[in-house]
């Protein structure tokens, strides 16, 4: 098969490229002459009787056919689709003729080689756009799962696979299964009293029956009385044929309702390093394949007490379960395959498969791996780790860059790095990136413990083109815990935007309607922000006149509403254009109407001048009525003055759904502003006078020394009293400092009503709860860092008490192990949350005792100087055994020579 073949939008036919497919003749022929291959070819044709014989061979040549075509017009990726000149997409080269030209595409849909370069770009765009939101999209349902258990997918047998599902065990259908077990034990009660030919020892053995049917599973439970040879009595069996009430007696009836035999497929238990199905203890999770590697599915298989690939090692710091035939495979859950096409239905965490992965030593991004037995429901609950591991788990696996989730935050995450061009800077990747640039850099794996963020939301990195996102820049879009779903939102009305532009409906609509409407331009400014940055707008319809208002007024919200400087309310473009014309219309009448009247006013006098302003008031108001334009009567004027009259843009105020606030309601906010300002400002001035009066009047008080008078009296207790001098307050200090109060008072009182005053943009007054945002909070902030890590490696973290503080530095820390204890920097322990005071320094432990930098470095300085001997030596060099000599082992009993023994010891070893 001989094809012209050109790339996917490609304009130039001159440029095909003529490529020959793979001989089929040929191949069909060596199918025919071979047995084998004869055999098995009617092998499948009696499997699939429908399908063709030679599609196979077929569908061969096609995939040849995509593989020159890659590597012949050097596509940037791997030929996967083939469309024809008209745009159908082929799927086999089957029917097509010697010399056509074809268009291959490596993945995209296709794309028209007519339109023109801004409708391609727009197509493009559209694409780039969808593969985006479908990232995050996946992002956004992987990285917050329900709670998922683990479940067997089909029957609980041998060899069944294992998954995750939503937990149907709950304590409502126990109460189920206690109050049908009660009543089946009322029954058969009922019937023991009704069967009076018993003797007493048959109805003792009835009653035992009776009272331990609660503790009988339900495969040991009788559902019908049935004899030795496991059949009905043959006397009884055309009687319950013909009698309804003897069938319904006689009939099986299950004990348990369906749901609580799904329930069964969920209860598992972790016992002597296996993990039991509750139902079938004789089956448990186990690996058949002997070829073990990462992938591998994790199935029921029967109970063996020698086989290591039934056992589990469980790590409780990590949650993790190991394989004891290879501890570095773990039981993880396999996430759900990412759709390459945009769709709300395409991903679903339920029911995926559980397999065996490669341990993940990383404290973020192996969310999978993490498992917890919740005891009260006897389940596995799944992806039960932090909020954060569970977002990179989800952002890793859904190729979204985790800088737009942890926007700067450094964590333990897996990644690679590279190095840039000239060697001297060094850039630290996330998995997603990695996989997005894998080829063209030389990538090496970033070591276990590394704390960094992804360098494609830095600044230096821009240059190098990284990130996932085809579309969408790493760095403006916040995908962390509060805002990937108000971005999701936000990129979806884009994406609709967007395709309602492109859509060929769209392009019509607006070919005729251009035809009577024309542009319209405005001057658009924030409702409430007067004259202050204003935008201009073109458009020509109302929807893409708001949609250009909320871009480029970047408000939070879509713009709704448009209001007029009166503050009338603009629902369509022709009320805004009928607006403008009775607008200009009005202030032209006015400008005549003003030199008319002045005319009049000269030429008049007296009585003539009132009754000639009558005449002109009544005038005006008829010509003011008879010139009001409606949209209908638009069409009565003429194009040119249309033209002229929409030359100037419209000031309009837009609006997300408040209603239309006055223009100079900023200006009064800040004139009022400015007077409370300025009336504080008095009144602190007069303050400062006041006191400064006081003080001058205290220093000649005191300067004066004047001396005080001996007034005698006739009470015996205090015969002598002393009055006036120079440490006594006079009169005017004593008035001086009521008024200095008072004013102080009524200072408080004019900042207590301006707090409660209302805003000028809203009409709610303000609540004591923003009231108390002024108060001190009770939360306090501190600056806490791991036990042996440096100080800058440390965290902001908050908290009321003790307790609660500890639990945010685990959060915030990625700690490992819980957060136990509280040290200062020097190493004194905290008890009391009164020692605790903000931004304070801490040290944060997991329960071990405080240490140092200096200790952290001793012990890596042993172990390295023990790893090196063993590296250099062998690894019996650090299998030294010390012995004392003879004349030390008489003089070991006492203190002091035991002190030379170790000394001495100690020497032997460093030499």
């Amino acid at each position: 098969m001989r094809l012209r073949a050109l790339h996917n939008g490609d304009r130039d036919k001159s440029k095909a490229i003529t490529i020959i497919g793979p001989d089929v003749t040929n191949m069909l022929n060596r199918q025919n002459i071979h047995p084998e291959k004869k055999q098995k070819t009617k092998e499948n044709q009696k499997m699939h009787p429908d399908e063709d014989p030679g599609m196979e061979i077929y569908k061969i040549e096609f995939w040849h056919f995509l593989d020159k075509c890659t590597a012949m017009l050097n596509l940037p990726a791997a030929a996967r689709r083939l469309f024809t000149e008209k745009g159908v997409e082929l799927f086999l080269l089957k029917g097509l003729e010697r010399d056509e030209l074809v268009y291959v595409s490596c993945g995209e849909p296709w794309i028209d080689p007519h339109l023109t370069m801004a409708q391609h770009k727009k197509r493009l765009l559209l694409n780039n756009l969808t593969s985006d939101i479908s990232a995050i999209h996946a992002y956004c349902i992987m990285r917050n799962p329900e709670i998922l258990v683990l479940g067997v997918r089909s029957s609980i047998a041998a060899g069944a696979k294992l998954c995750v599902d939503r937990c149907l065990v709950a304590f409502e259908e126990e109460k189920l299964t206690e109050e049908l077990q009660e009543n089946q034990t009322e029954e058969m009660f009922l019937n023991m009293k009704d069967d009076s030919d018993l003797n007493s020892h048959a109805k003792s053995h009835l009653k035992t029956d009776a009272w331990h049917m609660k503790s009988k599973y339900s495969w040991q439970e009788s559902f019908c009385d049935f004899h030795d040879d496991n059949s009905f009595p043959k006397d009884k069996d055309k009687e319950v044929c013909e009698n309804a009430e003897l069938f319904q007696k006689y009939r099986p009836q299950p004990k348990l309702t369906a749901q609580l035999h799904k329930a069964h497929h969920q209860q598992f238990e972790f016992r002597d390093k296996q993990i039991i199905n509750c139902a079938f203890p004789g089956l448990v999770l186990g690996v058949q394949d002997a070829n073990l590697h990462a992938g591998t599915e994790v199935v029921l298989v029967e109970k063996k007490p020698d086989d290591t690939n039934q056992r589990w090692i469980w790590r409780d710091h990590d949650r993790t379960f190991h394989l004891m035939t290879d501890p570095n495979l773990v039981l993880a859950v396999s996430m759900p395959s990412t759709q390459p096409r945009y769709s709300k239905c395409a991903l679903d965490m339920k029911r995926c498969a559980v397999v065996l992965q490669k341990y993940k030593e990383y404290s973020n991004g192996a969310a999978n791996q993490k498992w917890h037995y919740m005891e009260n429901a006897g389940v596995f609950s799944a992806f039960y780790s932090t909020v954060l591991d569970q977002e990179i788990t989800a952002a890793n696996h859904a190729s979204v860059c985790t800088f737009s989730v942890t926007n700067r935050e450094k964590i333990d995450q897996p990644g690679y790095c590279f190095l840039s061009p000239s060697g001297k800077q060094k850039f630290m990747i996330c998995l997603a990136c990695t996989r997005a640039i894998r080829g063209k850099k030389e990538l090496k794996k970033i070591p276990t413990g590394s704390m960094f963020f992804c360098a494609s939301g830095s600044e230096e990195a821009n240059h190098f083109s990284l990130g996932p996102f085809k579309c969408v820049n790493v760095m403006k879009t916040d995908l962390s815990t509060l805002e990937a779903e108000n971005t999701l939102n936000y990129l979806e009305e884009v994406l609709a935007s967007l395709r309602t532009e492109t859509s060929i409906q769209t392009i019509s609509e607006k070919i005729s309607a251009a035809i009577n409407q024309k542009a319209v331009k405005i001057i658009a400014y924030r409702n409430g922000a007067g004259y202050q940055n204003g935008q201009l707008i073109i458009a020509s319809t109302f929807p893409m006149l708001l949609t250009m208002c909320t871009r480029q007024l970047e408000l939070t919200r879509k713009a709704c509403r448009l209001y007029t400087s009166d503050g009338i309310l603009m629902l369509t473009l022709p009320d805004l254009v009928t607006w403008a014309v009775n607008e200009c219309f009005r202030q032209s009448d006015s400008e005549e109407d003003y030199k008319e009247r002045t005319a009049i006013t000269d030429s008049a006098e007296g009585g003539a001048a009132l009754h000639t302003e009558a005449k002109y008031m009544e005038k005006a108001k008829i010509k003011s009525e008879l010139s009001l334009m409606t949209p209908d009567s638009l069409n009565m004027i003429d194009d040119s003055l249309l033209t002229i009259i929409l030359r100037n843009p419209i000031e309009v105020w837009v609006s997300c759904g408040e209603p239309f606030l006055p223009l100079d309601a900023l200006q009064k906010a800040a004139r009022q502003e400015k007077q409370n300002w300025l009336k504080k400002d008095k009144i602190l001035a007069d303050l400062d006078a006041m006191k400064h009066k006081m003080r001058q009047l205290q220093g000649r008080r005191i300067r004066a020394f004047k001396p005080s008078t001996l007034v005698p009296t006739k009470s015996p207790v205090q015969p002598i009293v002393v009055e006036g001098g120079w440490t006594e307050e006079t009169q005017e200090e004593m008035k001086l400092m009521e008024n200095i109060q008072h004013t102080e008072t009524h200072f408080s009182e004019i900042q207590a009503s301006q707090f409660k005053r209302s805003s000028p943009f809203s009409s709610k007054l303000l609540s004591s709860k923003h009231r108390c945002l002024y108060d001190q909070p009770s939360a306090k902030r501190v600056w806490a860092y791991q036990n042996g890590y440096k100080p800058k490696q440390g965290v902001y973290a908050w908290g009321k008490t003790i307790s609660e503080l500890l639990d945010n530095c685990t959060t915030r820390l990625n700690m490992q192990q819980p957060a136990k204890a509280l040290y200062t920097p020097d190493g004194e322990p905290l008890q009391s949350w009164d020692e605790i005071e903000r931004d304070m320094l801490l040290v944060v432990s997991a329960g071990s005792p405080f240490l140092s930098r200096r200790a952290i470095k001793q012990q890596v300085e042993i172990r390295a100087i023990y790893a090196r001997i063993r590296k250099q030596q062998g690894p019996d060099a650090t299998n030294i055994v010390v012995s004392p000599s003879e004349k030390l082992k008489g003089q070991a009993k006492t203190p002091s020579s035991l002190l030379a023994l170790t000394t001495g010891a100690h020497y032997q070893l460093n030499n």
